[in-house]
């Protein structure tokens, strides 16, 4: 479980490609104090396994299923990425409950500068954006932030400065993607409702004509 708080911005030292799976190799600093093989790591808002690490780099498997859903298969060396490691009991709740589990990918349709902060207007399949709300909470990238408009095809986002020159949205391009975990309660109230329309529908089929009549109905 993450909290959305970006900790650190890496920077992809490494790329080693095996059929649709890859290695990463990521330069980081904070991020690897009391690190240990086996830790989760969130990169770009993915829940990644430490394998490997070094003073100042650590590496993480990319099985196909990852890649195929999230960002990460754009990447190329230099590229930067948010890194925030596992929340603990001990530390302070600030953002909102990530599970690093990403739901799909946006694309960045447009930076507009509006006073102090900067609004990002994201692309979206609407299979995404049924789960936003204005006013909610969405991590894109790793990042916790509160959506401000919420269309069929695309949303939006308001950044401040801290946020954009402590992240890798400083260097996100028009036309480049981003990782989207929708909050995880409109996905179970979802499911929990889908299921008991289901359970009724089912139910209201067994109510046939033969069913009446045999229980004198008819």
């Amino acid at each position: 479980m993450f909290t959305g708080l970006i900790e650190e911005v890496g920077r992809i030292k490494n790329i080693t490609r095996s059929g649709d799976a890859m290695v990463l190799t990521i330069e980081a600093k904070e991020i690897l104090e009391e690190v240990s093989i086996g830790d989760s790591i969130a990169v770009n808002g993915i829940c990644l396994t430490v394998t490997s690490y070094q003073s100042f780099s650590f590496t993480v498997d990319v099985m196909p299923e990852t890649i195929h859903r999230t960002n990460l298969k754009d990447l190329k060396t230099g590229s930067l990425v948010n890194l925030e490691r596992a929340m603990t009991p001990n530390r302070r709740f600030g953002g909102h409950f990530v599970a690093g589990h990403i739901d799909g990918v946006a694309t960045l349709h447009e930076k507009k500068p509006v006073d102090n902060a900067i609004y990002f207007t994201f692309h979206a399949n609407p299979s995404l954006t049924k789960y936003m709300v204005p006013k909610g909470s969405i991590a894109i990238d790793g990042i916790s932030l509160t959506l401000v408009d919420v269309e069929k095809n695309q949303f939006s986002v308001s950044i401040i400065p801290h946020t954009l020159q402590q992240t890798n949205l400083v260097s996100k391009q028009i036309g480049q993607t981003v990782n989207i975990e929708v909050d995880m309660i409109g996905k179970f109230v979802e499911k929990y409702v889908t299921n008991l329309l289901e359970q009724r529908s089912n139910e209201k089929t067994n109510l046939t004509e033969d069913f009446l009549k045999e229980n004198g109905f008819a």
